[in-house]
């Protein structure tokens, strides 16, 4: 099966039920973590993923973890300041940046999808230690308690992965920790994001991680102290820092960079492991997915490769006057095409996160679309091809369906899948970028279990 038949059987079957979607969301909308960070509510189902179609995405996505990461070699002789400066780092990024380089790959990571009438298509990937949505599996738990949900997913072959248990083993793995010993992890954000809000769901998070066994608290870097050589948050040293910040915070305020170099410097001597760091968020640039987009770029890919990254990678180019291929083979002035073509373009900053400064062409004028095209040339951002995904179909409270537009937040872990995150909208609210400070609905995938002895 795949989801939209997973789907259909799912619609038809609640039809004829008496549940109600108050029923089947009152136990996620009374758990606390849940509420804290999905405070625009919840989707009235989980998403549903066949597992033919699963295997095929995992194996896309391995792909692009691959070809993500052997950027830095393949283009830039291995130079990591050089791969930096391309993906729309600054200087003060860069510096802090590559002295906070990860001995191996990170495999921690969220690619944010759409679906569309071809399947499934990446509009950013995320990677580093500050994903939203690891608490998908809370959410699931929450959904599976009520009958009707549980006895469909029973039957067909259902199940979830729990994010948090997937996160706190890769931690391990990362940073070379038995979980036995308990080591002391701080969540660490930034002191103005921590103290304007996501403390509050920091400390949720932490309690959920403490209840799967592991020593976890929450803070901001200000917080910490160094002495004796180790970090220590209050009277504890600390073993692992969480990273919640990010290397845009450096760009913050000229104070940024000495609090941000204290953790990095602490880190660098052995006195604490960073998980992650932060040299993994050059890879989450959406100048790379331009980069493997590229058709001067091809001939560096196998044709194994090329196929997984023609099939879930949209048309992705850097922003800036020259000539560049069109999926046709056709070969434009990329300023003109843009200007010309809005319609189907997105414009993207290259180093930003939760959809800040992403500028949909068909949401503007002609006049005001040249006039971010011209605000950002040469600066980082990105041009996309706009996906046109297909709708999903969710009930409302009186049980009328209604189409709505769905991200899918598909994490990759240590061990693999790690677990579906999802956001919607309805698609009369027509919102652009689709995510939870836009006032997205939060939701959860279920996912078809292998057969027996199958993988």
């Amino acid at each position: 099966m795949d989801r939209s038949i997973l789907t259909e059987r799912y619609l038809a079957e609640l039809s004829q039920s008496t549940a109600t979607t108050a029923e089947l969301l009152g136990p996620a909308e009374q758990d606390t973590l849940l509420t804290t960070y999905y405070q625009g509510g919840f989707l009235p189902r989980p998403l549903f993923l066949g597992h033919e179609e699963r295997i095929q995405l995992m194996e896309d996505l391995e792909v692009l973890r691959t070809a993500l990461f052997s950027l830095p070699d393949k283009l830039f002789d291995g130079d990591l300041a050089a791969f930096a400066r391309a993906v729309g780092m600054t200087e003060a990024q860069i510096e802090v940046i590559l002295r906070s380089q990860g001995a191996a790959a990170t495999r921690m990571a969220r690619a944010d999808l759409c679906v569309d009438d071809s399947g499934f298509k990446v509009l950013e990937v995320n990677v580093t230690s500050s994903l939203g949505g690891m608490d998908n599996g809370v959410l699931a738990w929450a959904l599976l308690k009520h009958p009707f949900l549980a006895d469909f997913a029973e039957r067909h072959r259902l199940g979830f992965v729990d994010t948090a248990s997937e996160l706190l083993h890769t931690m391990y793995t990362a940073t070379g920790f038995d979980p036995q010993s308990r080591p002391f992890i701080a969540v660490a954000d930034w002191p103005s994001s921590y103290l304007s809000g996501w403390g509050t769901f920091l400390e949720e998070f932490c309690a959920h991680l403490r209840a799967l066994g592991a020593d976890a608290h929450p803070c901001h870097v200000g917080q910490f102290d160094y002495r004796d050589g180790r970090v220590w948050l209050g009277d504890r040293a600390v073993d692992i820092i969480h990273r919640i910040f990010l290397a845009e915070d450096l760009l913050e305020s000229p104070e940024a960079p000495a609090l941000m170099d204290q953790v990095v410097s602490a880190a660098s001597a052995g006195q604490v492991k960073l998980f992650v760091p932060l040299d993994a968020e050059l890879y989450a640039s959406k100048t790379t997915l331009a980069m493997l987009s590229d058709e001067d770029n091809r001939h560096l890919f196998s044709a194994k490769e090329l196929a997984a990254l023609d099939r879930i990678l949209p048309w992705t180019r850097t922003l800036r006057p020259g000539k560049v291929t069109l999926e046709s083979g056709q070969t434009v002035e990329l300023l003109d095409y843009a200007r010309t073509n809005r319609h189907d373009l997105v414009l993207k900053p290259t180093v930003l996160h939760g959809g800040s400064g992403v500028v949909l062409g068909s949401d503007t004028t002609e006049e005001e679309w040249a006039t971010h095209l011209d605000a950002s040339i040469d600066r980082p951002y990105v041009l996309q091809r706009r996906i046109r995904p297909v709708t999903e179909l969710f009930p409302d409270e009186n049980g009328q369906l209604h189409p709505w537009l769905t991200v899918w937040g598909v994490f990759t872990m240590a061990r693999g899948f790690a677990g579906v995150m999802a956001r919607g909208t309805r698609l009369e609210a027509n919102i652009g970028v689709v995510n939870v400070a836009n006032g997205a609905h939060g939701g959860t995938g279920l996912y078809e279990l292998p057969p027996a002895g199958g993988r």
